[in-house]
């Protein structure tokens, strides 16, 4: 039933992570570079095509795990019950 519950607060924060980790990414990219960042189907110098790719992952998985993690923290904070596991799960 939680889960139930927490699932639309879940699709809300992912989807806000989107437009949010874009936005972080071009802000960090206009300090490496004043051009617009690479992308595949452009002509590029590697490195600067792999540098853009690689910040561009960081920052979007960065910020989907924050807003993921804030969205549950004020979940946990409304009902008393935190919407997933409490500590990983231990390995063999």
């Amino acid at each position: 039933m939680l889960k139930l519950l927490y699932k639309p607060v879940g699709i809300v924060s992912g989807i806000l992570a989107g437009p949010l980790g874009r936005k972080l990414f071009e802000r960090l990219w206009a300090f490496a570079d004043k051009e617009e960042p690479p992308r595949p189907e452009n002509r590029a110098p590697w490195p600067k095509l792999l540098g853009a790719l690689a910040l561009e992952g960081a920052v979007f998985r960065l910020t989907k795990g924050a807003v993921d993690n804030a969205s549950r923290r004020w979940f946990a904070g409304l009902t008393g019950k935190w919407p997933g596991e409490e500590h990983p799960p231990a390995k063999d």
